[in-house]
This record gives C-alpha cells, sequence and structure tokens, in this order.
C-alpha cells in the first residue's frame, strides 16, 4: 500500500469508529462528556484523510493524521484513567460533590436538575474486560500507527 491508500485507510478507521460510537449511542449507551470528546480527534482524522484524497500532499497531512488519532488516544487513555479511579475526571460528570454543603435546597435542586446522567468514572459496557474507552485508545494507536506508515511512505509507489 501506498501512502494515500494508508492515509484513506486510517481516515476510514476513524470514520468507523466514529459511526460504532453514534450505533452504541442509538442502542441505549448515552455518552458522557469524556467519550464526546475523545470523537473530536476522529473527526478531524476523517478530514485529514479527505485533504490527502483531494490533494495528493500525504506526508504533511498524514502526520497532522498521526496527531490526531494520538489526541483520541490520549483522551482515551485519560478516561480509562478516570474509569479505574487512577485520577480524579471532570468534577461535574465525575461525582465530585464541590460545594454542596454550602447551597440552599432550591440551588442544589437546579443543580441536581442540570446535573449531566452519564458520569465518566463508570463504564457502562466492556468486551474482554476492557471498556469502550480501552477499547478507543488500543484502536486509536492503531490508527496513529497507519499514519505514521502513510507519513513514512509519502506519495511513493506502493
Amino acid at each position: 500500500m501506498n501512502g494515500t491508500q494508508l492515509s484513506l485507510l486510517a481516515g476510514a478507521g476513524s470514520g468507523f469508529l466514529l459511526i460504532a460510537a453514534l450505533g452504541f449511542q442509538a442502542a441505549g449507551y448515552a455518552p458522557c462528556e469524556l467519550c464526546i470528546l475523545q470523537r473530536w480527534p476522529h473527526v478531524a482524522a476523517v478530514a485529514v484523510a479527505g485533504l490527502v484524497w483531494l490533494t495528493g500532499r500525504v506526508r504533511a497531512l498524514a502526520v497532522l493524521g498521526m496527531i490526531a488519532a494520538g489526541a483520541a488516544m490520549g483522551l482515551a487513555l485519560y478516561h480509562v484513567g478516570v474509569e479505574i479511579g487512577w485520577w480524579q475526571g471532570p468534577a461535574h460528570c465525575s461525582g465530585g460533590v464541590g460545594d454542596l454543603a454550602q447551597l440552599s435546597t432550591a440551588e442544589l435542586m437546579t443543580r441536581l436538575q442540570a446535573a449531566p446522567v452519564v458520569r465518566c468514572d463508570e463504564v457502562a459496557w466492556r468486551f474482554m474486560g476492557i471498556s469502550m474507552a480501552g477499547w478507543n485508545a488500543i484502536l486509536s494507536a492503531g490508527l496513529a500507527g497507519l499514519w505514521l506508515l502513510a507519513a513514512r511512505k509519502g506519495n511513493k509507489p506502493a
């Protein structure tokens, strides 16, 4: 495979992950804030693959694709750490109580009604003991590797 083909394959991989995430959402697995945040680098990677296809410029764009896939992997690893309890996630989606003791009943009710339903520190689904965020980290690492290969091959023929 040449660099263009590898770039398109990596972009298609990110597209597949986005479709899978939407499929899980349609199946009733509502995403938390960190889940949604992990989707944006994949959107960028799909756009980069589109630019490779349109322009034929592989090297520089593949580096951008690798950065996007690496960002997705980093965000997914952060989310896994929150799920495992290695560190705290954002207070508004990880069950932090903050200043609740100082709130009036009315303020507390307002916050509770506005609070997100899906927690970032609870695993909604696992496959082979690995959460969705864990799978995103693994697959994003593989996509970053594909982007690296694409950058190394550049526009050379297969």
